[in-house]
């Protein structure tokens, strides 16, 4: 191995560390260093709780449903997905807690999953909580793939560390001779003969609304023509079922790795819980089971021998027992490697790759969707059981979250995309979006994609109501707040910032909207969906609180998000909250102009932006970004809507 090569991953290992450390150290601080209280305030416990209903669902878990029985209502920072402890105060003993995982999550209920068939008895005994825990298991999964990496000898993978590397450039095989895929156009055709013929790596780069994720599902199909099965991963568990929802439509034997709770209800069927009671030799297997549970429970009468045939029948039934047990483990594991032999395309994340049931496996061929997202790190642990890749995403949206400045500042925010797209000829260019207006688009066409970016006719001249010429029908509004005092806030304790008087513009502004485009329409009639974004947490709790209900139940769907949480999506209404309004003229994380590139590109028909154009314009960016809405009449004065607020 190249001694580039090892300094690289050695140094990958020691950034993955320092951000680990700092993970750590947040989670140390809110949580392990503060009382009950302080992390009810925080939103990292909650407690007390009450359980609602419990039961034994997929192959031995326990479905709890626990609600909080004060602190109604408050903010916290739980999420389907996420571990948990399930802990009691009526026990100093620190081993009174279950570990589970976060199935679903409302406002003040949450479903619990447990790798158990029952719940101890002290969670019937006294006051139960809950709190969020540290998830050490990711780190240690990319850890181990470094140093596998470090000592590998596999010619395929020292290639890969090549290209990657710039020593040697990425190779492809003779063009295909396919026909074109008659759904896709002519950019996405080209994307997936590309990594059809690629030997170490391609790209497809999806700029928003250009299909990227269809293009990618069908170069997997077209590829399993040549390959048995496939790897498909993707950073978070909701683009894995994204990408698992699309291959299904595509009529594609998919299984879908993963915890239970960390998977969508609609996907379950595609498990291995479920395609095991599926399989043909399922029965057999549950009634093996059925008879271990029965003669355990025969041997446990037992309790106290009193002769030795009452010794033997319970060392009878302990033999049944397990007799049963082995043969049942024996049928489970056929069952289990007959699904996984028969499977066309295995879905998880890169790091749930690294499972036991896919241990000693190999592939070909690796898809990663959202690639601009995930750290090197991580890719390695899927990627070492490949031989190629094929990364799908867009380096100019959203980063990998990196919680250590150091290691972002050192390389760590780097991905194997950032590496990828310089070598143009690995890389695909899809060249028309179907999501949005083209005065939309235009400004991030402009500043991220040299205007390479096409509108396809079907949405080029979209709007709320055709030629109707209110201002409502814009595609879109600039607001600028500078001069109505609207200073923005920051939250003692969380340290995020928020502005009261700019999201009450906001919602007023929508509620006016919503009286104009429905006017002596039906509710729902043509089901438009809004979406409210902002970078700061505390915006989005705000305006989560004060939506007035009535103008919620107008539309079809409304939806309060941070940007981070909307990228991928898309509504027909976007409004964007930018907060900062401060005379020293800072804009915080208004600086990630890859964030802002998400923000301004998730509306189909229409965008509001509401701002301080005095503070935001010390920004080159922003600043020509208010003068396009003002070069094409997009530009509204606070002042013009002075009756909202």
């Amino acid at each position: 191995m190249d001694s580039k090569h090892i300094e690289h991953i050695k140094n990958l290992s020691y950034l993955l560390e320092l951000e680990r450390n700092e993970d750590y150290k947040q989670y140390n601080q809110l949580f392990l260093k503060s009382t009950i209280d302080e992390r009810k305030k925080t939103g990292l416990t909650w407690y007390p709780v009450k359980i609602n209903s419990n039961q034994t669902i997929y192959t031995d878990y326990l479905q709890i449903e626990i609600e909080r029985t004060n602190s109604i209502n408050t903010p916290h920072q739980f999420s389907a997905g996420s571990n948990i402890a399930l802990f009691t105060t009526n026990n100093l003993n620190e081993a009174a807690q279950i570990t589970g995982t976060i199935k679903n999550v409302s406002e003040n209920k949450i479903q619990l999953l447990f790798h158990t068939e029952e719940l101890p008895d002290w969670c019937y005994d006294g006051k139960l909580g809950i709190n969020l825990q540290f998830d050490e298991n990711s780190y240690s999964e990319m850890q181990k793939a470094l140093q596998q990496l470090l000592n590998t000898t596999q010619t395929h993978t020292l290639a890969l560390l090549n290209c990657f590397a710039g020593i040697a450039p990425p190779e492809f095989n003779a063009p295909l001779n396919i026909g074109p895929i008659t759904s896709l156009n002519i950019s996405q055709n080209k994307a997936v003969l590309k990594s059809l013929t690629a030997k170490h790596f391609s790209v497809i780069h999806g700029p928003p609304g250009t299909g990227k994720t269809t293009t990618l599902v069908q170069t997997i199909k077209t590829c399993l023509y040549s390959e048995k099965q496939i790897l498909a991963c993707a950073p978070t568990n909701t683009a894995v079922d994204l990408l698992t929802q699309k291959l299904l439509a595509e009529k594609i034997n998919v299984l879908r790795i993963g915890h239970p709770a960390r998977i969508t209800e609609d996907i379950l069927h595609c498990t291995l819980d479920q395609k095991i009671k599926l399989h043909p030799n399922y029965n057999e297997l549950k009634n093996l089971k059925k008879s271990t549970q029965t003669f355990f429970e025969l041997a446990g009468k037992y309790k106290r021998v009193f002769g030795k045939e009452e010794a033997n029948q319970r060392a009878m039934y302990y033999a049944e027992a397990k007799k049963c047990r082995a043969e049942a483990k024996t049928i489970e594991s056929f069952i289990i490697k007959d699904i996984i032999e028969k499977t066309q395309v295995i879905c998880c994340t890169p790091v749930t790759s690294n499972s036991k049931l896919l241990y000693g496996k190999k592939f070909n061929t690796l898809f990663l969707d959202e690639a601009s997202q995930t750290i090197e790190p991580m890719v390695w642990v899927a990627l070492l059981k490949c031989n190629r890749v094929v990364l799908c995403g867009d380096h100019l949206q959203l980063p990998p979250v990196i919680k250590s400045q150091e290691a972002k500042q050192k390389g760590l925010s780097k991905t194997l995309l950032d590496v990828c797209v310089n070598y143009p000829n690995a890389v695909s260019f899809l060249n028309t979006q179907y999501r949005m207006n083209e005065n939309i688009i235009a400004f991030s066409n402009a500043n991220f994609y040299t205007n390479k970016l096409l509108t396809d006719s079907s949405v080029k001249t979209i709007t709320l109501k055709p030629e109707d010429d209110s201002d409502y029908n814009l595609p879109v509004e600039f607001i600028d707040t500078a001069g109505c005092g609207f200073e923005e806030q920051q939250h003692s304790e969380t340290l995020s910032n928020y502005n009261p008087p700019e999201a009450k513009l906001l919602l007023a502004h929508l509620t006016e909207l919503s009286k104009w485009y429905f006017n002596s329409k039906e509710k729902n009639n043509d089901k438009i969906s809004v979406g409210i974004i902002s970078p700061y947490k505390e915006q989005v709790i705000l305006l989560k609180k004060t939506i007035p209900s009535e103008t919620k139940s107008l539309f079809y769907s409304v939806r309060v998000n941070t940007i981070d949480g909307f990228q991928g999506e898309e509504d027909d209404i976007i409004y964007l909250s930018l907060v900062r309004s401060n005379t020293k003229n800072e804009i915080g994380f208004l600086s990630d102009l890859r964030r802002m590139n998400v923000a301004l590109t998730r509306a189909r028909k229409k965008i509001v932006v509401i701002g301080d154009s005095a503070t935001i314009s010390s920004s080159t960016f922003y600043k020509n970004f208010v003068e396009y809405c003002e070069k094409n009449n997009f530009y509204k004065s606070a002042f013009e809507y002075g009756s909202f607020y």
